[in-house]
């Protein structure tokens, strides 16, 4: 048993016990104290640390509410159980009688013993083994929600490619607003070095902004195609130049 769990965590340990006491649900322990509960505490803090290190780390240009959100959907319950679930840790658990017999167990559960499981790994080999299973399992979770992050805000997709590409960062300017003080609408432009992209109207200047953003990546060719769902053949070459440097 200890054999097969160790070789699907792609890490042995020097104290078995670490892995025992990771796998002990409290449903079948004698005291809650000799179950994963405190593991899964400590699991978590390590989780929440390396995934903020790689994000700070592989995203420069994205702002610290960009990076709590990104963080704060990769280290979340979801994306620990589907992680779990991959690897098949709940079925390796401790279950007492109670929790034992059930078809499927709460997805709280899957995400629990990934926790302890990153608690064990690090308290029988430090840091650097935690990281690398985290990051293992981890990155591409957090590849997706960074880039679906970005999908959703033009302006920081803009900035970051302006950054990476065009002469000078993109400046926004308000052309016309129509309406009432109360209800007015805003035409808001991209202009970057000289060059205008076509405009956008909407209810706000924030929203038009992003609206705007959005015109001016499609004008670029960075943002991906909606009707074919695919990438312009310029948008895939950025993702894989940034692929490769991360």
């Amino acid at each position: 048993m200890h054999e097969r769990v160790q070789q699907i965590l792609g890490y042995e340990f020097q104290n078995v016990s670490l892995l025992n006491e990771a796998l002990t649900h409290a449903s079948i322990a004698g005291h809650r104290l000799e179950s994963n509960e405190r593991m899964e505490f400590l699991g978590d803090a390590i989780l929440g640390v390396v995934v903020s290190d790689y994000l700070f780390r592989n995203y420069p240009t994205y702002l610290e509410g960009d990076l709590t959100k990104i963080k704060s959907a990769v280290v979340s319950r979801k994306s620990g159980a589907r992680v779990s679930q991959a690897l098949e840790l709940q079925t390796m658990l401790s279950l007492g009688k109670g929790m034992a017999g059930r078809e499927v167990l709460p997805s709280s559960i899957a995400a629990a013993v990934f926790e302890s499981i990153i608690a064990a790994i690090y308290l029988d080999g430090g840091m650097e083994p935690a990281r690398a299973f985290i990051l293992r399992h981890m990155t591409p979770i957090i590849q997706e929600t960074a880039a679906s992050a970005h999908q959703q805000n033009f302006k920081s997709m803009l900035q970051h490619h302006a950054q990476k590409s065009l002469p000078c960062n993109p400046i926004y300017v308000v052309l016309d607003e129509k309406g009432p003080d109360h209800s007015k609408c805003f035409e808001v432009c991209v202009e970057v070095d000289g060059r205008r992209f076509e405009s956008a109207w909407a209810a706000s200047k924030k929203e038009a902004e992003q609206k705007a953003a959005q015109l001016a990546l499609r004008d670029l060719g960075v943002l991906w195609d909606q009707e074919s769902d695919e990438p312009s053949d310029e948008a895939a070459a950025e993702e894989s130049a940034t692929e490769e440097g991360a």
